[in-house]
Formats: structure tokens, C-alpha cells, sequence
């Protein structure tokens, strides 16, 4: 029966017509196009659920839960018996995919915005403790001795002079300089490899301030060796041990920014903000955090999960 399109009387009916035409090519929808329309449905479905996996790489809910649901699955529908209408069925799916897309689109601008406050407030913070870092020597300062073969590179940093009741405060005792002494540096053929393990030795024998004046020695003297993201985050964990988190932060920071696949920067994330925790600043700490689960998933399950959840559980996040 031919439509009659003659006045305005119906303009509704007409505009209905156009619509199925132009979306289907025909006045009603075939079994053949639903059939089409649900396989291009399910490939855009599919595209939403990778991008979901990527903005919350974690949607099973065993770090955070995300605010899109990635577990739901439209209902199943045998081709040619529509419920109500294929037209209808579709146009509530490309809602849903509509909707969804958007939260995924707002969620990865916030946190692209909050990383790049954290890695600007942390500048403003530590520029001051940086800059100066490598110049002059920590509180209790000792000499550190040169290798035997002469090749140890620069001479350690000189601190500067001091008042006589300063000195008397802060000069390590004669049994802390010989507990030091005592402890051998290597002399092999990488010479920076020898002063990146000497200051490990010192560290991990409890000598804070000393592996610090080492650690900074050796970054200054070799900033291209292969051991250099090793020396940064150890920096940071001497200042960190020593109880000062605000000096350890900057240390911490470099190693991750200047080399996102070093082999310590994604330890240096974590210990950044495990500093942001001591600080008391929940919000970077939980940017850090949150910074650490996008960029190294797999060592959020893996070497570094232990540290990852107990910072986690240190803080609480939005």
C-alpha cells in the first residue's frame, strides 16, 4: 500500500519512513541486516572492552574497582526473532556504547591531569634540595677513601667549612670513622661499578650520610654508567632510611622521569610515594600509586607486589 505523503498532515509518519530507509536501505529491517547490524555491534563492543582494559588495567577489581563495568555483557538474541525490534535493539546498544565511552574518555583526561600536577608540584617542592645535593657533603661528613688504583674518578664533594661548634656537633665519632674505614671498596676494572658498590656496602652496613656523599660521588662522576638508576633510587633510599623524605622525593623522582624503563625506576615510583606517605600528602602519594598499576602491571603482580599493596594499604584513595 503507498504511503501518501501529499500535505503535512503527517509529517512523523514520513520522517519515520526516511529514518528506516536511510538506515537499512529498506522500509523494514531483514533478517539478513540484523544479522549484519549485531556483528557490527559486537566488533564496536569488543574495540570499548580493549580500551576499558587499557584506561583500567586492573577491572577484575584486585586493586581498585573500576567505575566502568567491563563484566557485562549484552543479552543474547537468536538472528530473526527480534524481541520487540531489531532497530530498537541496536539503537539501546549504541546508548550503552555511547555511555560507556564517555567515562572512558573523562576517567583517562583526570588521570592524565593529575600526573602532570605530580610531576609538577614534586618540582616546585624539591628544586631546592636537588640542586643542591651533589655539591656539598651530609651532616657527620667522612672522607671517603680513593681506590687504590687511582681511577675513581672525580674527588668526592668538599662540604663547606664549618663553624667549630658545628663541627663539634656533627663530627662522627673516631669509632664510627673506623667502622667506616673498615669497610673495603672494590678495585676491579669498572671503576664506576666500584664506587656505585662501595656506596651499597656503606648503605646497607646502616652509614646513611656516608653512602649518601658516595652515591652522589658517583652519579657526578659517571651520569652515563649502567649503574646509574641503581645509584639515583639508592640515593633516595639512604635520605628515605635516614628519615628524610622531603630530601629522598627529588631522587626518587629523577630516576623514574629520566628513564621510565631503567631498571630501578619503577622501584624508585613506589618508594616516591612511600616519601609522599611519610610526608603526610595522601593525594600524590595515591597519584604515584595510581602512576605505578598503568605503567607497571605486571610488576604490580609480580616482584614489586608486596610493596605495591602495603603502600596501597597505607593510604586511602579516592
Amino acid at each position: 500500500m503507498p504511503v501518501n505523503i501529499s500535505g503535512w498532515a503527517k509529517p512523523r509518519a514520513l520522517a519515520t519512513v526516511l529514518a528506516v530507509t536511510a538506515i537499512g536501505g529498506v522500509a523494514l529491517p531483514s533478517a539478513a541486516y540484523a544479522q549484519d547490524a549485531d556483528a557490527r555491534l559486537r566488533k564496536i563492543e569488543a574495540e570499548v572492552k580493549a580500551l576499558q582494559r587499557k584506561v583500567f588495567p586492573n577491572s577484575d577489581g584486585r586493586f581498585f574497582t573500576p567505575e566502568v563495568n567491563t563484566a557485562q555483557t549484552p543479552p543474547t538474541q537468536t538472528i530473526g526473532t527480534p524481541s520487540t525490534s531489531a532497530i530498537s535493539d541496536i539503537l539501546s546498544r549504541l546508548d550503552a556504547l555511547e555511555g560507556q565511552l564517555r567515562q572512558l574518555t573523562a576517567r583517562s583526561e583526570e588521570n592524565s591531569n593529575k600526573i602532570a600536577q605530580l610531576e609538577e608540584k614534586l618540582k616546585q617542592v624539591s628544586a631546592a634540595p636537588l640542586s643542591g645535593a651533589t655539591t656539598s657533603g651530609p651532616s657527620g661528613f667522612i672522607p671517603v677513601p680513593e681506590s687504590s688504583s687511582g681511577n675513581s674518578g672525580s674527588p668526592a664533594p668538599t662540604p663547606a667549612p664549618a663553624s667549630s661548634s658545628s663541627v663539634s656537633r656533627s663530627a662522627p665519632s673516631p669509632a664510627r670513622v673506623e667502622a667506616v674505614q673498615a669497610i673495603t671498596k672494590p678495585s676491579t676494572d669498572d671503576a664506576g661499578d666500584d664506587e656505585y658498590v662501595y656506596g651499597y656496602r656503606l648503605w646497607n652496613e646502616g652509614y646513611y650520610p656516608e653512602a649518601e656523599q658516595q652515591l652522589a660521588k658517583f652519579l657526578k662522576a659517571y651520569p652515563s654508567h649502567w649503574r646509574v638508576s641503581y645509584g639515583r633510587n639508592l640515593l633516595g633510599r639512604a635520605y628515605l632510611d635516614e628519615g628524610k623524605p622531603r630530601e629522598a622525593a627529588p631522587y626518587f623522582l629523577q630516576n623514574y622521569q629520566s628513564d621510565k624503563q631503567g631498571v630501578r625506576a619503577p622501584d624508585s615510583l613506589l618508594y616516591l610515594a612511600e616519601s609522599m606517605i611519610q610526608m603526610g600528602d595522601t593525594n600524590r602519594a595515591c597519584i604515584a600509586l595510581a602512576e605505578f598499576g598503568d605503567t607497571y602491571p605486571a610488576l604490580a603482580t609480580g616482584r614489586l607486589q608486596k610493596q605495591y599493596e602495603r603502600n596501597r594499604s597505607s593510604v586511602t584513595c579516592q
